[in-house]
Protein backbone atom coordinates (compact mmCIF):
# COMPACT_ATOMS: atom_id res chain seq x y z
CA UNK A 1 0.00 0.00 0.00
CA UNK A 2 1.49 3.53 -0.81
CA UNK A 3 2.31 5.60 1.98
CA UNK A 4 0.69 8.67 2.77
CA UNK A 5 2.77 11.97 2.70
CA UNK A 6 4.93 11.73 5.47
CA UNK A 7 5.43 14.61 8.13
CA UNK A 8 9.09 15.27 8.57
CA UNK A 9 10.08 15.02 11.94
CA UNK A 10 13.04 15.81 14.39
CA UNK A 11 15.44 13.83 16.85
CA UNK A 12 18.14 11.67 16.40
CA UNK A 13 22.19 11.10 16.50
CA UNK A 14 24.70 8.51 14.96
CA UNK A 15 27.64 7.17 17.17
CA UNK A 16 30.37 4.93 17.39
CA UNK A 17 31.28 2.02 15.78
CA UNK A 18 30.23 -1.15 16.15
CA UNK A 19 30.93 -3.71 18.88
CA UNK A 20 30.77 -7.39 19.09
CA UNK A 21 27.84 -9.32 20.27
CA UNK A 22 27.52 -9.86 23.68
CA UNK A 23 25.52 -12.93 24.41
CA UNK A 24 23.01 -12.09 27.29
CA UNK A 25 19.70 -13.30 28.57
CA UNK A 26 17.30 -11.72 26.71
CA UNK A 27 14.25 -9.57 27.89
CA UNK A 28 11.04 -11.05 27.04
CA UNK A 29 9.79 -8.63 24.59
CA UNK A 30 10.48 -10.35 21.11
CA UNK A 31 6.51 -10.25 20.81
CA UNK A 32 7.84 -9.33 16.99
CA UNK A 33 9.03 -13.14 16.55
CA UNK A 34 5.46 -14.34 15.60
CA UNK A 35 4.49 -12.39 13.09
CA UNK A 36 0.95 -13.00 12.42
CA UNK A 37 0.10 -13.97 16.06
CA UNK A 38 -1.53 -11.87 18.56
CA UNK A 39 -0.05 -11.43 21.68
CA UNK A 40 3.09 -13.46 20.88
CA UNK A 41 5.72 -13.44 23.89
CA UNK A 42 9.21 -14.95 23.61
CA UNK A 43 10.68 -16.47 26.41
CA UNK A 44 14.11 -18.11 27.29
CA UNK A 45 15.68 -20.65 25.28
CA UNK A 46 13.26 -23.74 25.17
CA UNK A 47 10.52 -21.68 26.25
CA UNK A 48 7.15 -21.84 24.45
CA UNK A 49 4.87 -18.50 23.64
CA UNK A 50 3.16 -18.02 26.92
CA UNK A 51 -0.68 -17.49 26.72
CA UNK A 52 -2.42 -14.18 27.74
CA UNK A 53 -1.60 -13.65 31.61
CA UNK A 54 -3.56 -12.48 34.54
CA UNK A 55 -2.58 -11.07 37.60
CA UNK A 56 -3.09 -12.70 40.70
CA UNK A 57 -6.44 -11.52 42.77
CA UNK A 58 -3.92 -9.93 45.70
CA UNK A 59 -1.96 -7.86 43.42
CA UNK A 60 -4.56 -7.23 40.94
CA UNK A 61 -7.02 -6.28 43.75
CA UNK A 62 -4.34 -3.71 45.90
CA UNK A 63 -3.45 -1.87 42.18
CA UNK A 64 -7.32 -1.86 41.35
CA UNK A 65 -7.96 0.07 45.61
CA UNK A 66 -4.80 2.00 45.00
CA UNK A 67 -6.64 5.13 43.49
CA UNK A 68 -9.40 6.55 44.91
CA UNK A 69 -10.27 8.94 41.87
CA UNK A 70 -8.95 9.56 38.31
CA UNK A 71 -6.75 12.80 39.63
CA UNK A 72 -5.30 10.37 42.10
CA UNK A 73 -4.10 8.21 39.14
CA UNK A 74 -2.85 10.73 36.65
CA UNK A 75 -0.12 11.62 39.61
CA UNK A 76 0.88 7.80 40.02
CA UNK A 77 1.43 7.61 36.28
CA UNK A 78 3.16 10.97 36.30
CA UNK A 79 5.74 10.47 39.28
CA UNK A 80 6.46 6.54 38.09
CA UNK A 81 9.79 5.71 36.97
CA UNK A 82 9.22 5.67 33.43
CA UNK A 83 11.70 5.58 30.14
CA UNK A 84 11.65 4.76 26.44
CA UNK A 85 13.39 1.31 26.77
CA UNK A 86 13.58 -0.37 23.09
CA UNK A 87 11.55 -0.75 20.10
CA UNK A 88 10.75 -3.81 18.07
CA UNK A 89 10.85 -4.32 14.80
CA UNK A 90 10.74 -7.23 11.94
CA UNK A 91 13.02 -8.15 9.65
CA UNK A 92 14.23 -9.75 6.69
CA UNK A 93 17.72 -10.42 7.03
CA UNK A 94 19.15 -10.03 10.39
CA UNK A 95 23.09 -10.24 9.27
CA UNK A 96 21.82 -7.64 6.98
CA UNK A 97 20.36 -5.42 9.09
CA UNK A 98 23.35 -5.96 11.37
CA UNK A 99 25.49 -4.79 9.08
CA UNK A 100 23.47 -1.87 7.36
CA UNK A 101 23.24 -0.48 11.31
CA UNK A 102 26.62 -0.75 12.57
CA UNK A 103 28.69 0.33 9.26
CA UNK A 104 25.93 2.86 8.30
CA UNK A 105 24.46 4.35 11.07
CA UNK A 106 27.22 3.75 13.70
CA UNK A 107 24.82 1.26 16.21
CA UNK A 108 26.80 -1.63 18.51
CA UNK A 109 25.00 -4.48 18.47
CA UNK A 110 24.73 -4.99 22.02
CA UNK A 111 23.62 -8.94 21.76
CA UNK A 112 22.10 -11.05 19.93
CA UNK A 113 20.17 -14.49 20.23
CA UNK A 114 19.19 -17.43 17.72
CA UNK A 115 16.45 -19.77 19.45
CA UNK A 116 16.06 -22.26 16.26
CA UNK A 117 13.36 -24.47 19.13
CA UNK A 118 10.81 -21.48 18.16
CA UNK A 119 12.53 -20.73 14.68
CA UNK A 120 13.53 -16.98 15.41
CA UNK A 121 16.38 -14.92 16.15
CA UNK A 122 16.47 -11.66 17.49
CA UNK A 123 19.78 -8.69 18.39
CA UNK A 124 19.67 -5.38 20.01
CA UNK A 125 21.34 -2.42 18.72
CA UNK A 126 21.90 1.10 20.13
CA UNK A 127 24.38 4.01 20.72
CA UNK A 128 25.37 2.69 24.37
CA UNK A 129 23.89 -0.23 27.17
CA UNK A 130 20.59 -0.84 27.48
CA UNK A 131 20.03 0.06 31.01
CA UNK A 132 20.70 3.76 29.91
CA UNK A 133 19.91 3.76 26.60
CA UNK A 134 16.91 3.80 24.13
CA UNK A 135 18.12 0.32 21.25
CA UNK A 136 16.04 -1.19 18.73
CA UNK A 137 15.34 -4.95 18.58
CA UNK A 138 15.81 -7.04 15.54
CA UNK A 139 13.44 -10.06 15.26
CA UNK A 140 13.71 -12.56 12.10
CA UNK A 141 11.90 -15.52 12.07
CA UNK A 142 13.24 -18.24 9.83
CA UNK A 143 11.85 -18.19 6.49
CA UNK A 144 10.22 -14.86 6.29
CA UNK A 145 12.46 -12.62 3.98
CA UNK A 146 9.68 -9.71 3.72
CA UNK A 147 7.43 -7.86 5.88
CA UNK A 148 4.76 -4.97 4.83
CA UNK A 149 5.47 -2.25 6.64
CA UNK A 150 2.03 -0.07 6.03
CA UNK A 151 1.25 3.36 6.14
CA UNK A 152 0.85 4.25 9.49
CA UNK A 153 4.55 3.45 10.70
CA UNK A 154 6.93 6.97 9.98
CA UNK A 155 10.14 6.24 11.00
CA UNK A 156 13.15 6.17 12.98
CA UNK A 157 15.09 9.17 14.54
CA UNK A 158 18.99 9.67 14.99
CA UNK A 159 20.51 13.02 16.19
CA UNK A 160 24.20 13.84 14.78
CA UNK A 161 26.19 16.63 14.88
CA UNK A 162 26.77 16.89 11.39
CA UNK A 163 23.43 15.67 8.45
CA UNK A 164 25.60 16.06 5.23
CA UNK A 165 28.76 14.40 6.62
CA UNK A 166 26.53 11.64 8.26
CA UNK A 167 24.67 11.67 4.22
CA UNK A 168 27.54 10.92 3.08
CA UNK A 169 28.85 8.44 4.59
CA UNK A 170 26.04 6.48 4.34
CA UNK A 171 25.98 6.72 0.73
CA UNK A 172 29.92 5.86 0.21
CA UNK A 173 29.15 2.64 2.68
CA UNK A 174 25.91 1.61 -0.12
CA UNK A 175 23.21 3.52 2.12
CA UNK A 176 20.28 4.58 0.47
CA UNK A 177 19.10 8.20 0.41
CA UNK A 178 15.77 9.43 0.16
CA UNK A 179 15.93 12.51 0.95
CA UNK A 180 19.15 14.86 0.57
CA UNK A 181 20.57 17.24 3.89
CA UNK A 182 18.28 20.45 3.73
CA UNK A 183 15.87 22.42 6.34
CA UNK A 184 12.87 20.08 7.43
CA UNK A 185 9.62 21.69 5.76
CA UNK A 186 8.17 24.54 7.86
CA UNK A 187 11.09 24.97 10.22
CA UNK A 188 15.13 25.15 10.32
CA UNK A 189 16.53 21.94 11.71
CA UNK A 190 18.91 20.41 9.49
CA UNK A 191 17.19 16.81 8.04
CA UNK A 192 17.81 13.94 5.87
CA UNK A 193 15.84 10.58 5.19
CA UNK A 194 17.95 6.97 4.75
CA UNK A 195 16.29 3.63 4.73
CA UNK A 196 17.62 0.55 5.80
CA UNK A 197 17.24 -2.57 3.53
CA UNK A 198 13.89 -3.57 4.64
CA UNK A 199 12.39 -0.20 3.95
CA UNK A 200 12.67 1.50 7.51
CA UNK A 201 13.12 5.10 6.76
CA UNK A 202 15.51 6.82 9.79
CA UNK A 203 15.71 10.78 9.89
CA UNK A 204 19.09 12.29 10.75
CA UNK A 205 18.80 15.39 12.19
CA UNK A 206 21.31 17.88 13.23
CA UNK A 207 21.37 18.13 16.69
CA UNK A 208 25.23 18.16 18.22
CA UNK A 209 25.66 16.89 21.60
CA UNK A 210 22.58 14.42 22.13
CA UNK A 211 23.15 12.01 25.07
CA UNK A 212 20.50 9.98 23.12
CA UNK A 213 21.19 9.76 19.58
CA UNK A 214 18.49 7.23 19.10
CA UNK A 215 15.57 9.31 19.91
CA UNK A 216 12.51 9.26 18.22
CA UNK A 217 9.65 7.42 16.76
CA UNK A 218 7.14 8.08 14.46
CA UNK A 219 3.66 6.90 14.02
CA UNK A 220 0.46 8.52 12.21
CA UNK A 221 -2.74 8.87 14.01
CA UNK A 222 -5.83 9.27 12.83
CA UNK A 223 -7.24 11.70 15.73
CA UNK A 224 -4.24 13.82 17.25
CA UNK A 225 -5.54 15.00 20.56
CA UNK A 226 -7.27 11.85 21.04
CA UNK A 227 -3.69 10.05 21.15
CA UNK A 228 -2.01 13.27 22.82
CA UNK A 229 -5.01 12.61 26.06
CA UNK A 230 -4.35 9.34 26.17
CA UNK A 231 -0.35 9.18 26.11
CA UNK A 232 -0.79 11.79 29.09
CA UNK A 233 -3.33 10.28 31.04
CA UNK A 234 -2.98 6.49 30.41
CA UNK A 235 0.47 6.34 30.29
CA UNK A 236 1.99 9.50 31.87
CA UNK A 237 3.80 11.25 29.03
CA UNK A 238 4.40 14.52 28.82
CA UNK A 239 3.24 16.96 25.95
CA UNK A 240 6.56 18.15 25.18
CA UNK A 241 5.79 20.53 21.86
CA UNK A 242 2.90 20.67 19.55
CA UNK A 243 3.04 22.09 15.66
CA UNK A 244 0.82 22.24 12.99
CA UNK A 245 2.31 22.89 9.46
CA UNK A 246 -1.35 24.02 7.58
CA UNK A 247 1.00 24.61 4.38
CA UNK A 248 1.92 20.83 4.34
CA UNK A 249 -1.53 19.53 5.49
CA UNK A 250 -0.10 18.06 8.87
CA UNK A 251 0.44 18.21 12.26
CA UNK A 252 2.95 16.52 14.79
CA UNK A 253 2.96 16.21 18.59
CA UNK A 254 6.17 15.04 20.64
CA UNK A 255 5.65 12.98 23.33
CA UNK A 256 7.41 11.67 25.94
CA UNK A 257 9.44 11.08 29.74
CA UNK A 258 11.58 14.28 30.03
CA UNK A 259 12.87 17.08 27.67
CA UNK A 260 13.55 16.04 23.84
CA UNK A 261 16.93 16.81 23.56
CA UNK A 262 17.69 14.17 26.29
CA UNK A 263 15.54 11.74 25.85
CA UNK A 264 13.76 9.13 23.49
CA UNK A 265 10.65 10.68 22.57
CA UNK A 266 7.35 9.24 20.88
CA UNK A 267 6.05 11.65 17.45
CA UNK A 268 2.61 11.23 16.78
CA UNK A 269 1.91 12.67 13.23
CA UNK A 270 -1.47 13.55 12.05
CA UNK A 271 -2.10 14.22 8.41
CA UNK A 272 -5.20 16.22 7.59
CA UNK A 273 -8.45 14.18 7.10
CA UNK A 274 -6.91 10.86 7.26
CA UNK A 275 -8.35 8.87 10.60
CA UNK A 276 -7.01 5.51 9.82
CA UNK A 277 -3.82 3.83 8.78
CA UNK A 278 -2.90 0.40 7.43
CA UNK A 279 -0.07 -0.91 9.97
CA UNK A 280 1.00 -3.57 8.15
CA UNK A 281 2.77 -6.72 10.13
CA UNK A 282 6.36 -5.49 10.23
CA UNK A 283 6.31 -2.78 13.14
CA UNK A 284 5.22 -4.41 16.35
CA UNK A 285 5.61 -2.06 19.77
CA UNK A 286 8.02 -0.04 22.29
CA UNK A 287 8.82 -1.19 25.56
CA UNK A 288 8.49 1.57 28.62
CA UNK A 289 9.81 0.70 32.06
CA UNK A 290 7.57 1.20 34.73
CA UNK A 291 7.86 0.78 38.37
CA UNK A 292 4.36 -1.00 38.82
CA UNK A 293 2.80 -2.88 36.08
CA UNK A 294 -0.30 -3.85 38.09
CA UNK A 295 -1.09 -0.25 38.66
CA UNK A 296 -0.24 0.69 35.00
CA UNK A 297 -2.50 -1.18 34.06
CA UNK A 298 -5.14 -0.13 35.98
CA UNK A 299 -4.56 3.56 34.92
CA UNK A 300 -4.49 2.46 31.41
CA UNK A 301 -8.00 1.11 32.04
CA UNK A 302 -9.29 3.88 34.18
CA UNK A 303 -8.36 6.60 30.89
CA UNK A 304 -10.42 3.94 28.26
CA UNK A 305 -7.27 2.06 27.35
CA UNK A 306 -7.26 -1.12 26.09
CA UNK A 307 -5.36 -3.91 28.19
CA UNK A 308 -4.41 -6.93 26.19
CA UNK A 309 -1.91 -8.69 28.11
CA UNK A 310 -2.87 -8.31 31.86
CA UNK A 311 0.03 -7.60 34.17
CA UNK A 312 1.75 -10.60 35.58
CA UNK A 313 5.30 -12.55 35.76
CA UNK A 314 6.09 -14.46 32.11
CA UNK A 315 6.79 -18.16 33.25
CA UNK A 316 10.55 -19.23 33.44
CA UNK A 317 11.69 -15.74 33.98
CA UNK A 318 9.25 -14.00 35.77
CA UNK A 319 9.73 -10.69 34.24
CA UNK A 320 6.45 -8.60 34.87
CA UNK A 321 4.46 -7.27 32.36
CA UNK A 322 1.47 -5.17 30.79
CA UNK A 323 0.63 -4.95 27.46
CA UNK A 324 -1.80 -1.99 26.10
CA UNK A 325 -3.27 -0.67 22.71
CA UNK A 326 -3.58 3.52 22.32
CA UNK A 327 -6.78 3.95 20.56
CA UNK A 328 -5.11 3.69 16.62
CA UNK A 329 -3.91 0.07 17.61
CA UNK A 330 -0.19 1.45 18.23
CA UNK A 331 1.21 -1.27 21.46
CA UNK A 332 3.40 -0.33 23.68
CA UNK A 333 4.78 -2.93 26.50
CA UNK A 334 5.19 -1.83 30.61
CA UNK A 335 8.59 -3.53 31.81
CA UNK A 336 8.96 -3.87 35.31
CA UNK A 337 11.90 -1.78 36.20
CA UNK A 338 13.72 -4.21 38.56
CA UNK A 339 12.71 -6.90 36.83
CA UNK A 340 14.46 -5.22 33.35
CA UNK A 341 17.85 -4.72 35.48
CA UNK A 342 18.11 -8.38 36.37
CA UNK A 343 17.44 -9.42 32.50
CA UNK A 344 20.17 -7.22 31.47
CA UNK A 345 22.97 -8.73 33.95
Amino acid sequence: MRALPMAAGRAAAVAACASPAVPRRSLLLSTAAAALQPEPVRLTRGASAAPKLRASPPDAAQAAAAFGSKEEAFAWAKSDNRRLLHVVYRVGDIDRTIKFYTECLGMKLLRKRDIPEEKYTNAFLGYGAEDNHFVVELTYNYGVDKYDIGAGFGHFGIAVDDVAKTVELIRAKGGKVTREPGPVKGGKTVIAFVEDPDGYKFEILERPGTPEPLCQVMLRVGDLDRAISFYEKACGMELLRKRDNPEYKYTVAMMGYGPEDKNAVLELTYNYGVTEYDKGNAYAQIAIGTDDVYKTAEVVKLFGGQVVREPGPLPGINTKITSILDPDGWKSVFVDNIDFAKELE
